[in-house]
């Protein structure tokens, strides 16, 4: 079972991605802010990194970049309302993969990380 790290300061959203990822068959460990994430993501074996970008504590640009300065290979997958190009340029030369915007249909988001993890 594949392992993902969702980060989100919405604790609603949080639990809809954690129930997709799991009806999806993921084993899924939840953080509330990039601080909280990277303190769960190191030694933890996580396969793909989901992530907001507006969060207290630590942004998820930060995040990004903290992530990737540790790991160069784990997929960064954000989740956010941001839909201006400028940010989306700013998350994929932090690091990210690919970027989805909020609202999400839960199938068309399963699709998108199983094309990441494949």
């Amino acid at each position: 079972m594949k392992k993902v790290l969702a980060v989100d300061d919405s604790q609603a959203m949080l639990k809809m991605v954690q129930q997709t990822l799991q009806i999806g068959g993921y084993e899924v460990l939840v953080a509330s802010d990039g601080k909280e994430a990277l303190e769960k993501f190191r030694g933890a074996g996580v396969e793909l990194l989901i992530t907001d970008i507006n969060m207290p504590v630590m942004d998820g640009i930060t995040l990004i970049k903290e992530i990737r300065a540790a790991d160069k290979e784990v997929p960064i997958l954000t989740l956010t309302t941001e839909s201006e190009e400028p940010m989306k340029q700013s998350g994929f030369a932090a690091g990210a993969n690919g970027w989805i915007v909020k609202p999400f249909r839960p199938a068309q988001f399963l699709d998108i990380v199983r094309q990441i993890l494949s």
